[in-house]
């Protein structure tokens, strides 16, 4: 019998993976374990959004705080300010300004071979940033490497907070898929995400396959106890996909139904 492939990622983004992966024959099911939700805007981030010209740079963290970002320029920005230079630790997020935005978009160089931001704090123009204003458009909590690199290079980090993550339990059903190991395999982007759902994980699901964008977050995962890792290229639907297909369908192998 076929066993799904279980997904995690939320939103607009989790249906664009889900399609890559049902493309390829896979037989997809959602954890549904997180949402991401807009933060009320405060007075200070108001002041930000309004002084928004002052920055030599802008670095976006994911999709929907390139969303959060586009709302808030145009509630106080009718024409986009210019001599801004926009980055973003993956092709998602930079697709997402480009197409609210308008804007060009640097990224991690694809011979880096990940989306992470080890990757894009690589990049030449961000190696030396005296007197630089950058302001880092994020959610909250996270990894704050972004912000100590830039800072220790000599920019003036501004981090603005524009949403949150809302975890809650698997269902019912999946919480049984997870403790049984019964899927063809788990991917996963966060490492909040991964730490969320190693609660519900007995040994079957850690022998499982988990497929994950890093090698970072593959450390993690070892931590946390799971033995069967793949690390995709990035975290792209069109990456994770080949992760799948490469780590779920080796080439002159035969899977031995028991006939």
């Amino acid at each position: 019998m076929t066993q799904p492939v279980l997904i995690c990622r939320p939103g607009e983004r989790g249906e664009a993976l889900a399609v890559a992966l049902r493309a390829q024959g896979a037989w997809v099911e959602p954890l549904d374990v997180m949402q991401l939700e807009a933060l009320p805007e405060t007075p200070a981030q108001r002041r930000i959004w309004l002084d928004i010209d002052q920055y030599h740079k802008i670095v976006v963290v994911s999709p929907f705080a390139a969303n959060c970002l586009s709302d808030a320029l145009d509630r106080y920005w009718p024409q986009l300010p210019v001599g801004i230079d926009y980055y973003s630790v993956g092709s998602a997020t930079a697709e997402t300004l480009h197409n609210l935005l308008g804007v060009r978009v640097h990224i991690p160089s694809p011979a880096r071979g990940e989306d992470t931001s080890e990757a894009l704090l690589a990049l030449a123009s961000l190696k030396t940033l005296p007197h630089q204003r950058v302001l880092l458009v994020a959610g909250e909590g996270g990894r704050t490497l972004l912000t100590e690199t830039l800072a220790a290079r000599g920019a003036h980090v501004t981090r603005i907070e524009v949403y949150r993550r809302v975890y809650q339990p698997p269902s019912a059903a999946m919480q049984q898929h997870l403790k049984n190991g019964d899927y063809r395999a788990l991917i996963v982007t966060s490492g909040e995400l991964l730490e969320h759902l190693a609660k519900w994980c007995d040994q079957a699901a850690l022998n499982q396959p988990l497929i994950v964008s890093s090698h970072r977050l593959a450390t993690l995962a070892g931590k946390l106890g799971f033995c069967d890792l793949k690390v995709a290229s990035g975290a792209t639907p069109a990456a994770l996909a080949a992760a799948l297909d490469r780590s779920c369908n080796p080439k002159g192998a035969d899977v031995d139904q028991g006939t």
